[in-house]
This record gives C-alpha cells, sequence and structure tokens, in this order.
C-alpha cells in the first residue's frame, strides 16, 4: 500500500543539508595534482561542476582513453572518505528540518551518493530522526537522480504539488521539473548562482530565504 502523505519536502544532502564543497574541491584537487592538471578553485569550481560527474571530471582535464573513469572515482571517494569528519551541515540545518516537522511536512533526502554511505552519513550527522527515508544510489559513480526519485514517487500517495525539491544544483531543477515537483535552489552549494538563476527555477541564499517561499507555493494551492 502507498504511504499517503499530504505535503513533503524532498532534500538534496551534498551542498544543500553538507556543506562539503571545500572537502570536495580539496579531494579533486589532490586528484588533478597527481595527473599534471589545473588545479580548481572554489568560483571554478562552481562554473564546472556538474552531473553527470563523468563529465564535470572530462571538463577537468582527465583523459578517459588514458585510464577509466572508476578510477579517479574510486580516488576521490577514498579521499573524501577520509576527509568527511571535517565537513559540517550548513548554518540552521537542525532548526529548518524542525520548522517543516512542526508545520505538518514529511521529509526526505534523495541523493547521488551512494546508498549505505549516505544513510551513516546521515546519521553521523545526527538528523536522521528528521526523515522519513533517505534514498541514495548503487554506486559511487553520481549519474543523477531521477531513477531514485521515481522509486520513492511510486512509494508515495501525494500529488506532486504538494512536494517540494530543495537543492544546490541545476539537476535538482531538473529533477523537480520531471517530476511536477515545486523546487527551490540554494546558491550555498555545488554551482554558482548565474547557473542556477539560468534555470528560471527560485534560487535562494540560505534556508531563511528559503522558508517563506516555500510556504507561498503552499498558499497557492
Amino acid at each position: 500500500m502507498k504511504q499517503k502523505l499530504q505535503k513533503a519536502v524532498f532534500w538534496d544532502w551534498n551542498g544543500t543539508l553538507l556543506d562539503d564543497v571545500q572537502m570536495c574541491i580539496n579531494s579533486v584537487n589532490h586528484l588533478l595534482k597527481k595527473r599534471n592538471l589545473p588545479l580548481l578553485t572554489l568560483s571554478r569550481y562552481r562554473e564546472v561542476f556538474t552531473f553527470p560527474v563523468k563529465r564535470y571530471y572530462e571538463e577537468l582535464g582527465f583523459d578517459f582513453d588514458a585510464e577509466p573513469f572508476e578510477k579517479p572515482a574510486w580516488e576521490f571517494m577514498d579521499r573524501y572518505v577520509e576527509n568527511f569528519k571535517n565537513t559540517e551541515l550548513h548554518f540552521r540545518t537542525f532548526e529548518t528540518l524542525q520548522y517543516f516537522k512542526n508545520n505538518g511536512f514529511n521529509q526526505f533526502i534523495i541523493s547521488a551518493m551512494e546508498h549505505k554511505m549516505l544513510v551513516d552519513a546521515v546519521e553521523e550527522k545526527g538528523i536522521s530522526d528528521f526523515f522519513n527515508d533517505v534514498l541514495g544510489i548503487n554506486d559511487i559513480y553520481a549519474g543523477g537522480k531521477i531513477h531514485i526519485a521515481e522509486k520513492l514517487v511510486n512509494k508515495l500517495d501525494i500529488n506532486p504539488k504538494n512536494i517540494v525539491f530543495v537543492g544546490d544544483t541545476l539537476h535538482d531543477h531538473e529533477v523537480a521539473t520531471f517530476f511536477g515537483f515545486h523546487s527551490v535552489l540554494l546558491t550555498h552549494g555545488h554551482q554558482s548562482r548565474e547557473r542556477l538563476k539560468s534555470s528560471g527555477a527560485v534560487v535562494k541564499d540560505d534556508f531563511s530565504q528559503m522558508i517563506p517561499v516555500i510556504e507561498k507555493f503552499f498558499q497557492e494551492d
């Protein structure tokens, strides 16, 4: 039987709730340095990061005729796991999740992170209890989230217009558009404000700016 819900927030994880941008830059710069490729700055990173992640690696100069994509992907993940303890949640994450819980929203995480790693990460950061479910992908290659969102949508009895997808990338808006969700993109993550604005999505800087927008979505509905 499908789970009947009135309204929900679908959260992206990396860059949206978890502030891991600088750690991702440090990790990929380690790989770039080994290959004598130009290192990334924050501004450059936010201009080139994309899904699927393989395309982003190609933009950075990785040569997948010389080595398989899987090799740097695993190198990056090893570095990421090693340094995960240095990451923190974005400012006011707890308060924001509590706000939506108090106001009758069911909450889910949909991520292009490997599923077990995602579940463990959310648990480690102490916010598991806010979520009905946490869904990641079956590998470490960050291909995309549409198939994960589809699995969740098929389990729920809810009007897509009563779902808000909150993310930090153009792909998050793509997922929301595909299913007919509302969407809000935050600029504190993995892509630049200019790129996010180009999508036509609602773009805000932080959680405090986001909440009134979501309230307005549901007043209009």
